[in-house]
Formats: C-alpha cells, sequence, structure tokens
C-alpha cells in the first residue's frame, strides 16, 4: 500500500529541515569574528580579531558604539 500523500510531503520538508539546522549548527562552530575594512575603489581588507590590526579595529568600533549609544535623543 502506498504511503498517504501528505506524509510523503512531510518527510521530504522534515529532511530539508533537518539539513538546513545541521548547515546553520556548521557555519556557526566554524564562524570567527573578524574586521572589515572597505577602501575607496572597492578594495577590502580583512582581519582576524585576534591579529594586532583586528584587536585595534575592535577597540575603536567598541568606542563608537559606545558613545553612539549616549547621544540624546
Amino acid at each position: 500500500m502506498a504511503p498517504k500523500p501528505h506524509r510523503v510531503l512531510f518527510e521530504r520538508v522534515s529532511g530539508y529541515a533537518d539539513e538546513a539546522a545541521a548547515y546553520v549548527r556548521r557555519r556557526r562552530v566554524s564562524r570567527q569574528p573578524f574586521a572589515r575594512l572597505y577602501y575607496r575603489g572597492g578594495r577590502a581588507a580583512d582581519h582576524a580579531a585576534d591579529s594586532a590590526v583586528g584587536g585595534e579595529l575592535f577597540v575603536a568600533a567598541g568606542r563608537l558604539i559606545e558613545v553612539a549609544g549616549k547621544r540624546e535623543r
């Protein structure tokens, strides 16, 4: 006897959802913070958070966020 059509659809959607959840978990584990600088002319440079330049950029960004948060509304 053939399975009911809604069960086949449910199993297919569940399979896709499981694959998507696994992809997000893998991506979350491997993702590392970094700072990206964009220059005039379209060039971009990435700096890891544990590098000297990246550390300085993260400190500067934190200060900017702090100052922006104190703004009167």
